[in-house]
């Protein structure tokens, strides 16, 4: 079946102001201003109200904090009283409790137009030792291209680290569920729709010994590395304090300085150290809306990229954004980078962090670009919205505007939404299972 996405209002590609054909999985032609397909067409979408952009790309999020948004006792904390609050509530996840915050939040995301999705799970209470099996068949259901990252704590508040014992695991049981996962999940072919990384949850969490041997696994399976790092000076404080050393220095330390990698949050560095990731060949997740809901800081996105790093934009976990709208961080992004970084920053730098930039932190070549022989990821807005009235430019208008939902969204050239509505998925029962999955985790 070859579709042609014809004639779009905008498109974020070069020569293709007649839009594009795609072929199963796979965009195959790029159709210039005035021409047709140079194939036979099966099927042709009229394009003509829509704005088509690449499928965005989310390089970090915490899937089973959708069940805590917006909770009453963690508002109003900085990061280390806000994650002390939290860890009780998160010690009763259950695997049944994860599969619905994870379809919940792979919803949200899919409807703002983000096609592939990072998860960064590192909770793993007694009963919930498969969590990484739980979010791939959740991911498989919903039909999302996925990074699932196996994290980790083994660092407990006893032993000098943040979390309580009910949540950490040991570091045997840990490396040996990170080997069984990769070995069973991890797809390493040009559009794999399931990836696997190795993501210690963060140095106030983790002993040195589960970096390095993590790194050497990372080696091994060549399967990419994940961790908080630099969110907060007192992070920085406290890797000064356990290791001597500040957070850039541990990395090298722990083999963790290389391609392979990506950071989430990175806001309290220096140029010199920035400079040094750069050169490494870092990815950078920048987190806007929970950096500011917990007075992080602000990531420095125009000297990291200049460094040589690879910028992304993630929502981050639903219990500090505390949503899963790729499409409303993109937008957030804008104005903080704006606001730190004035007129050095546009909305085609946005477009392109939320997308290439995205593709680029998770090592994929073969996603986050509207070019032939990528996957046809595509999300398509359209722009009739009261708040889009009078707009001129409609990229511009996605971001500056405040696109939220997209109108038609392909992943690997299915579509899975359409009109504004998840395909196959019964929203009104997920509401239902979430609100139970929620009430049943905050037993209130």
């Amino acid at each position: 079946m070859k579709t042609w996405i014809k004639n779009p209002k905008a498109i974020l590609a070069d020569n293709a102001a007649n839009g594009l054909v795609i072929e199963n999985d796979k965009i195959i032609e790029l159709v210039a201003k005035g021409a047709t397909p140079s194939v036979t067409i099966d099927k042709t979408i009229d394009a003509s109200e829509h704005v088509v952009i690449p499928g965005l790309v989310s390089t970090h999020h915490h899937y089973y904090q959708t069940l805590t948004r917006a909770f009453h006792d963690s508002l109003d904390k900085e990061l280390f009283a806000w994650l002390t609050t939290l860890y009780g509530v998160w010690s009763g996840l259950t695997p049944e409790l994860l599969y619905t915050a994870s379809k919940t939040a792979m919803a949200e995301l899919l409807l703002s137009g983000c096609t592939t999705s990072a998860d960064h799970h590192y909770v793993f209470p007694k009963g919930l030792e498969n969590g990484t099996d739980v979010q791939v068949m959740a991911a498989r259901e919903m039909g999302m291209r996925s990074m699932i990252t196996r994290g980790s704590m083994n660092l407990s508040q006893k032993d000098g680290g943040l979390p309580p014992d009910c949540v950490v695991q040991s570091e045997d049981d840990i490396l040996a569920d990170c080997e069984r996962v990769i070995n069973k999940y991890h797809e390493t072919h040009d559009g794999s729709m399931i990836q696997i990384g190795l993501a210690p949850c963060s140095p106030f969490s983790v002993t040195k010994s589960i970096m390095e041997k993590t790194a050497v696994l990372s080696e091994k399976y060549n399967v990419r590395m994940h961790t908080h790092l630099s969110e907060t000076e007192d992070e920085n404080k406290f890797c000064e304090k356990m290791f001597g050393c500040r957070p850039i220095d541990y990395l090298e330390q722990v083999g963790w300085l290389n391609d392979r990698t990506w950071l989430a949050h990175a806001i309290h560095y220096t140029d010199i150290e920035l400079a040094r990731l750069g050169k490494a060949g870092v990815g950078m997740s920048h987190c806007p809306s929970s950096n500011m809901i917990l007075s992080s800081g602000v990531f420095r996105s125009v000297v990291a990229e200049k460094a040589g790093c690879k910028v992304s934009i993630a929502v981050d976990g639903s219990a500090s954004n505390d949503h899963s709208n790729m499409m409303l961080e993109l937008r957030q992004a804008f104005l903080l980078q704006r606001l730190h970084n004035s007129s050095q920053i546009s909305h085609k730098d946005i477009l392109r962090w939320g997308t290439l930039g995205g593709a680029q932190a998770l090592g994929r070549s073969d996603i986050g670009e509207l070019k032939v022989g990528k996957q046809a990821d595509i999300a398509m807005f359209k722009l009739d919205d009261i708040q889009f009235w009078g707009a001129d430019d409609p990229l511009a208008a996605l971001i500056i505007c405040g696109a939220t939902k997209a109108d038609m969204v392909y992943v690997a050239g299915k579509i899975k939404v359409e009109s504004g509505m998840l395909v196959g998925i019964d929203m009104s029962q997920l509401r239902q299972e979430q609100r139970k999955a929620q009430l049943e985790l905050i037993k209130r």
